[in-house]
């Protein structure tokens, strides 16, 4: 029997013996409520002597009846204990052992509790120590910085105004009191000196101009002496040697060293051959000032001649040196000036050393006198590689007793006393818990059985609904395009759109089906990020023209052209996001900016609060900083969330919009399925309120995060990441054949917001133009007349042209008397249909041409097109693919439809008969396995996914391995038959086979690949995937007549 058997026993008897008392205490209440609540009661008024006999024999009876209940169910206790005592042999050792047990336990964990937090104590006091000690070093370090900046300085002053002039501009006078008065700017100098260099040739002609000779300063070395008994002229000459450093400017703090050598100087000597071999500011090592007697350093500059190349070697540096400017430093005094200025300055010990020799380093400050033995050491950077610097600190008094650590310690033994003396009680209801634990698994097990088969259920149901919402759309699609009246078409127009509200919400009750069974998967494909949001501007177009709303897009440089990742999820992303924008804003503007994470965590720090003017609309928005800043936060958590792999990138996108925000208890439950704001709001806008639900789980698959900022009354800014893999670039893009047409040319922007300057001249660019923002009109006529190139495009917002009709009629008239010919083409950036009206009284050939919001490219390229007359007018970009494009693709091709739908087929086939198609229909796997039976004359298959007896992965199956089977026989050299060899068009047979499905979704393009599919089409046929898919395999009939 193990310790965990003997706590569980010592739980169950406790239970049973809480019972007991239970029972027990109820006996006693009983039997006091049988005498004295019921026997005391007197008899009624009225009543006679037989009344009062009865009630007393009911009394009776109940005190019977309460007596048996309590003995029966106190027999069923004991003999309930009986059977589990007898059942389990425990001795009353057991108790000791267990007691004991916790006892020791409870002691070790109070031992290592106190030491813990003693531990913790002392490693606190280390931070605080180092904390301490490295502001201080950092301050020593900046303002020594500060100080050697200047001195530099001044070494390029004395080249300039004293070898650079003739007399010199500069004596030991004005040397003296313009350091005297320019020493606040270094704080940590004790003065300043400067040595000419001297040649032993120069030397008696130098010395006659001075008026002294030059002296040696090693005696002073090794004989100190003291600032009362130093004498300059007691020096003795400098010895001959082949040049000299004489000092002949000095500081009046210092100026006893004018006249010394310092090239006869030991430590000096060293100190000025590296400076001027460096170029840099050297340092020597610590030594007793002259006078003061203190110890010190100097910092040395080397002065060259002014024409010294910057590359130059040290050969020719030491040949064109001039002179050298040396900072004298007193550290003992300085580090105490430095010290002073803080105030808890008296809590800690500072000692500077210079450690250059590691073993034998130089005390510079300080004392070795402290009673608490911990240290800490900062290292000390002061610009001269070869000079190692440090200090270190520790605390004058002796760290307190750990008194919280020994409460703390102390309370958990006590409490652990009270644990034990309350252990029974505590634990008596276990064993029930543990049943309804078991009862909680089951019913749990049954709730997750539940829940699937209610997700089946809703995804087998909205499929089944899908498939016949799919033949009316398809049928209202084909009713479009027959000769239809005014009202026909409006009644139409307005069953399409209701299908389409249906089908959405039939597509987001099955995504979040998935999401709660985990079934949900993304695709890995490449794609266009520009042409994606293009599309979806295009969704939100009409509805922000009625209302006037600024629709936006922009997309850093930086990321790339090409994605790899799902590019129907992240489009369901943004319709959900910018379809809750467009609908609850109703002024002012919605942008979409996408960026590199890198960029933003490299800008976050730098980024001011926004001011409406430099918005997009000019209204004020949600400061998107603070749902950037969690994303700053993650990214900082050991770089988790933001650091992809090489093949991979981190996009940030934020939507952000003018709306009327979110109010602030509702922002809580904000991403939280089929819940809304308010009642209201399902009234007012409608929605189900599980588009962000399924955008927050989408984004979480990208491995990515949303957050937002809202505020109530302004705006709200939604922010999400996403991981996409790097895609190729397409060096056959359609766009690039636009682009090549206004490749060069030359544009000017008019707006005066620079946001929205920003955004018009992304789109325009992804053009290939040359573009220029100016504010107003003025700046335009201006900047036509100093361009050196021919700007052939002016772009001027709405909003300037409709401000003052008059400027904008001066400017036209101003354009035409400046341009007869080859007048570059006024355009008007407008956001609304009543904005784009214009006011002036313009016509002919300068009326300005209205663009209407949001910009995209396709639609830029084709006015441009239009209204410049160049290139080609009907050529497609960023998939908006004519009908022609199809016609010319399909025209005579036989194409077999597969589906066991007949509404499906009838759709299908009219939509390819459209395009010039011969379409064959069948309804089974098994006819089309039939059909495509080598040798046909099939072009292509579209071949539905679940039909009944064959579904369209099997029959694709059986006519790949039929396909399989002749192509053997073909490269075998085996005698192919008369129709197979004329109707073979390639070496080897395979027939293009689509899927069509009502859910692209659960046909992902794995699964068709799996099978020996080659794509899939969704159904109703859109023209856009259509070309896309058909493209692949057909050539376009002007290309194979060229």
């Amino acid at each position: 029997m193990n310790l965990f058997h003997v706590i569980g026993f010592g739980l169950k008897v406790g239970h049973l013996f809480w019972m007991l008392c239970c029972w027990v205490i109820s006996l006693i209440s009983m039997n006091w409520f049988g005498d004295g609540g019921i026997e005391d009661k007197s008899p009624l008024l009225g009543s006679s002597v037989g009344d009062s006999e009865k009630t007393k024999m009911a009394v009776k009876k109940k005190k019977m009846w309460f007596w048996n209940k309590i003995s029966n169910s106190c027999l069923k206790i004991q003999t309930l204990w009986h059977h589990f005592m007898g059942s389990i042999r425990f001795g009353k050792t057991w108790w000791r052992k267990l007691l004991v047990a916790w006892v020791i336990g409870w002691v070790l964990l109070s031992f290592w509790t106190f030491w813990y937090l003693t531990s913790q104590a002392m490693e606190k006091r280390k931070e605080t120590l180092a904390s301490m000690c490295d502001e201080r070093a950092r301050m020593l370090q900046d303002q020594f910085n500060v100080s050697l900046n200047h001195v530099q300085a001044m070494s390029i002053l004395i080249s300039t105004f004293h070898h650079g002039k003739n007399p010199s501009a500069i004596d030991q006078r004005t040397f003296s009191e313009y350091t005297d008065r320019t020493a606040f700017e270094r704080p940590l100098t004790s003065g300043v000196a400067y040595a000419v260099r001297v040649l032993h040739s120069e030397r008696e002609q130098f010395e006659m101009q001075q008026g002294w000779r030059i002296r040696r300063m090693d005696t002073l070395e090794q004989n100190p002496v003291h600032k009362d008994d130093y004498n300059p002229e007691a020096l003795e000459p400098s010895p001959l040697q082949d040049e000299y450093a004489p000092v002949i400017f000095a500081q009046d703090t210092i100026s006893h060293v004018v006249s010394l050598d310092m090239l006869s100087g030991k430590e000096d000597r060293e100190n000025v051959l590296r400076a001027r071999e460096s170029g840099k500011g050297v340092l020597t090592a610590p030594f007793p000032l002259l006078k003061t007697n203190r110890l010190g350093v100097i910092l040395t500059f080397a002065v060259y001649k002014r024409d010294l190349p910057p590359n130059a070697t040290p050969d020719e540096r030491i040949e064109a040196t001039n002179g050298y400017l040396g900072g004298v430093f007193d550290i003992e005094s300085l580090v105490e000036k430095l010290l002073q200025q803080l105030a808890s300055k008296q809590d800690i010990l500072v000692n500077v050393y210079d450690t250059s020799n590691s073993s034998h380093p130089i005390s510079m400050y300080g004392s070795n006198v402290a009673e608490d033995g911990l240290e800490h050491v900062s290292l000390l950077n002061f610009g001269d590689p070869f000079r190692k610097h440090e200090m270190r600190c520790r605390f004058k008094q002796k760290p307190p007793w750990p008194w919280l650590s020994i409460g703390t310690s102390i309370g958990i033994l006590v409490i652990a006393m009270l644990v034990a003396h309350i252990f029974h009680a505590t634990i008596s209801r276990i064993h029930k818990v543990e049943e309804d634990f078991h009862k909680m698994e089951q019913l749990k097990k049954k709730a997750e059985a539940a829940d699937i088969a209610k997700s089946q259920f809703l995804a087998t149901v909205s499929h089944e609904i899908r498939t016949p919402m799919n033949g009316v759309l398809g049928m209202l699609h084909m009713l479009m395009d027959t000769e239809l009246d005014v009202t026909q078409q409006d009644y139409v127009r307005t069953a399409q759109a209701s299908g389409k509200a249906l089908v959405s919400l039939i597509n987001e009750v099955l995504d979040q089906a998935k999401i709660e069974s985990g079934k949900l998967e993304l695709e890995e494909v490449r794609f266009d990020l520009r042409g994606i949001l293009d599309d979806v501007l295009s969704l939100f177009s009409g509805k922000s023209q009625q209302k006037g709303v600024e629709l936006a897009v922009y997309i850093s440089d930086r990321v790339p052209e090409m994605l790899i990742g799902d590019p129907g999820r992240f489009r369901q992303i943004m319709t959900n996001l910018m379809g809750n924008s467009i609908k609850f804003t109703e002024k002012g503007h919605i942008l979409v900016t996408v960026h590199l994470v890198e960029e933003i965590l490299e800008t976050i720090e730098f980024e001011t609060e926004t001011s409406p003017r430099n918005t997009l609309s000019g209204f004020p928005v949600a400061d998107k900083r603070k749902s950037w800043e969690k994303f700053k936060a993650i990214s900082s958590d050991a770089h988790r969330s933001f650091s992809p792999s090489a093949s991979e990138i981190n996009l940030i996108v934020s939507v952000e919009d003018t709306g009327v925000g979110i109010p602030l208890e509702a922002q809580s439950r904000i991403f939280t399925p089929f819940m809304q704001v308010g009642p209201s709001i399902s009234r007012t806008h409608g929605g189900t309120g599980i588009g962000l639900s399924i955008s927050k789980c989408l984004v979480g698959l990208m491995k990515g995060d949303i957050s937002f900022s809202s505020i109530p009354k302004v705006g709200s800014t939604f922010t999400f990441t996403t991981v996409f893999g790097k895609g190729l670039r397409m060096a056959d893009r359609k766009s690039q054949s636009i682009a090549f047409e206004f490749r060069d040319m030359a544009a000017v922007v008019v707006d005066d917001r620079s946001t929205r300057a920003k955004v018009s001249r992304y789109h325009f660019q992804r053009l290939g133009l040359h573009v220029e923002v100016v504010p107003d009109l003025d700046h335009v006529l201006r900047f036509l007349k100093s361009s050196v190139t021919t700007v052939k495009m002016v772009f001027i917002e709405q909003e300037i042209w409709n401000r003052d009709c008059g400027i904008s009629y001066v400017f036209t008239k101003k354009l035409q008397k400046s341009y007869s010919v080859d007048a570059p083409k006024l355009f008007l950036l407008a956001s609304s249909v009543e904005s784009s009206r214009s006011d002036a009284p313009i016509s002919g050939f300068f009326a300005p041409t209205v663009i209407m919001k949001p910009l995209r490219a396709s639609m830029l390229a084709a006015t441009l097109q239009r209204v410049m007359g160049i290139g080609n007018k009907e050529t497609p970009l960023n998939r908006e693919i004519p009908a022609l494009s199809l016609r010319n693709l399909l025209l005579g091709r036989k194409i077999l439809i597969v589906d066991d739908n007949n509404v499906n087929l009838r759709v299908a086939a009219g939509a390819l008969k459209k395009y010039g198609a011969e379409v064959v229909s069948t309804d089974s796997g098994i006819k089309a396995v039939s059909l495509l039976k080598p040798p046909h004359k099939f072009d292509a298959c579209f071949m539905d996914i679940q039909m009944p007896e064959m579904d369209g992965f099997e029959a694709t199956r059986r006519i790949r391995e039929m396909e399989r089977e002749i192509n053997g026989r073909i490269q075998s050299g085996e005698e192919a038959s008369e129709d197979e060899q004329r109707n073979r068009t390639a070496s080897s047979w395979h027939v293009p086979i689509l899927a069509m499905t009502a859910d692209v979704i659960q046909a992902t393009h794995e699964e068709c690949l799996k099978c020996g599919m080659d794509g899939y089409v969704s159904k109703p046929f859109e023209a856009e995937q259509l070309y896309r898919e058909v493209s692949r395999y057909f050539q376009s009939l002007s290309d194979s007549d060229s």
